[in-house]
């Protein structure tokens, strides 16, 4: 059997073919067909099924297949018929000389990082968008992990991680710099590498992915099989971020060569001049994990800070955004929201009581005047019919019979509009039941001279 695989069938030059190469060629061939006929013709369908693809980007996709496998069926080729040639000599001991073989790993990784972006790509993609149909509430108007930014993501953390294997294939970890740590032994040194920077973007960029992934396609399944509350769910993603991010940016730092026992050392004496420095920006910022812990205030509450009315769009590290009637955009400080007192309309309840004041002339009929108030109140579509709206005979005054007409509404931006259409509607009805409404009368003494 031996002698029949190294039976020489070809001989050109310093080239020769042998029974076993051929047939190691044809099965390799063989084999990449049938991987290409078994993806692209039986498992590219089912996945089509799963992701909405058109028929471009299924083109796409067997293009990119077909191409990382001609990539694969050269390289192999090149090893079994021992065909690879040296394109480039170095003279440089740290730079490795260039093969055709080197090159066609270069191809292989990157195209199978573009065939791998595409696939996680849709797939995020349509998992995200299918969600969205079963929940489509926008919790969040002002947030930038939109389906694009996240799809760009994939690609960062896809290429970063195919610059890293082609970095190892070509053997150009270059090195920046040298430097001994701190407490180390004689000798002892470490280099400041590109892979040393490739990792640590490569953490930052799929610590984002991850936060997405968690937050958008598993925590919301969570969260609607719960029914959690918008403030709560909001409050649930940003600790889960801080948490995601801070630990992504210490072994992005730890993957640069920097060791952070030093990192905290060095920060323990520089905290204590900056925060001297920054008092109201660091309680600014504990305050905002505070609030997320507290949820004094959540993101959709309606809240009163200084007199201004609005509707929390966005709690940050250090500031909120709150949204009033008027569409204007009020960046407010944390610390606001925890040291002083605001008022919070919905926190415990989606529902509230408002009330309006309005006086009669001396002499009409009390009654009269209290079906009215509750027959208008019950006739405007954002009033609650429970609890059911009251009438309150306030006062005696001096010119008048003073009535508060109180209801519950859910409209605490638009409160100011209910109580205008309620105030007309009263008007209407009082003009036509004949209840006067007094304007104040004085009678004025002029004492003349004698």
């Amino acid at each position: 059997m031996e002698a029949f695989f190294d039976q020489q069938l070809l001989e050109w030059g310093q080239f020769e073919l042998t029974m076993g190469q051929l047939l190691l060629s044809l099965l390799l061939l063989a084999s990449l067909v049938l991987v290409y006929m078994l993806i692209g013709r039986w498992l590219l369908p089912r996945a089509v099924r799963l992701v909405d693809i058109g028929p471009e980007e299924r083109r796409k996709a067997r293009r990119i297949l077909g191409t990382l496998l001609i990539f694969s069926g050269v390289w192999g080729l090149l090893a079994i018929l021992q065909l690879d040639q040296e394109l480039l000599e170095t003279t440089n001991e740290r730079t490795v000389n260039l093969y055709i073989s080197t090159l066609l790993k270069a191809l292989i990784i990157w195209q199978f990082a573009r065939l791998l972006d595409f696939i996680i790509s849709r797939l995020i993609i349509s998992s995200y968008y299918k969600r969205r149909e079963e929940d489509p509430i926008e919790v969040d108007h002002y947030k930038t992990d939109t389906p694009k930014a996240t799809n760009r993501t994939v690609q960062y953390v896809v290429y970063i991680m195919a610059l890293l294997f082609i970095v190892q294939a070509f053997e150009i970890d270059w090195t920046f710099f040298t430097y001994e740590p701190r407490n180390a032994e004689e000798g002892e040194t470490r280099a400041f590498t590109v892979s040393n920077i490739l990792n640590a973007v490569f953490i930052l960029v799929l610590a984002r992915l991850i936060s997405w992934v968690v937050i958008q396609l598993v925590l919301s399944q969570y969260y609607r099989s719960r029914n959690i509350n918008v403030g709560s769910q909001y409050a649930i993603n940003q600790l889960l971020k801080y948490f995601v991010y801070v630990i992504a940016i210490l072994m992005a730092l730890e993957a640069l060569g920097f060791t952070l026992t030093i990192i905290w050392g060095g920060a323990a004496a520089l905290l204590v001049g900056v925060g001297l420095g920054l008092q109201e920006t660091f309680k600014d910022l504990f305050s905002g994990i505070i609030l997320l812990f507290e949820r004094r205030a959540e993101v959709g509450d309606v809240v009163e800070v200084d007199g201004l009315i609005g509707t929390v769009k966005r709690i940050g590290v250090r500031t909120s955004l709150v949204e009033t009637r008027d569409n204007i955009v009020v960046i407010v400080p944390n610390s606001r929201l925890i040291v002083q007192q605001f008022v919070n309309w919905s926190h415990n309840d989606n529902k509230a009581r408002f009330y309006i004041t309005v006086g009669v002339a001396y002499g009409s009929d009390t009654e009269l005047v209290k079906n009215i108030l509750l027959n208008v109140a019950r006739g405007n579509a954002f009033v609650l019919r429970h609890p059911p709206p009251f009438v309150r005979f306030v006062d005696f005054g001096n010119s008048s019979l003073d009535f508060e007409l109180h209801f519950w509404s859910h409209e605490f931006i638009r409160i100011e509009d209910v109580k205008s259409d309620l105030r007309f509607d009263i008007d209407r009805g009082f003009r036509e039941n004949g209840v006067t409404i007094p304007f104040p009368q004085r009678d004025v003494w002029m004492r003349g001279k004698k």
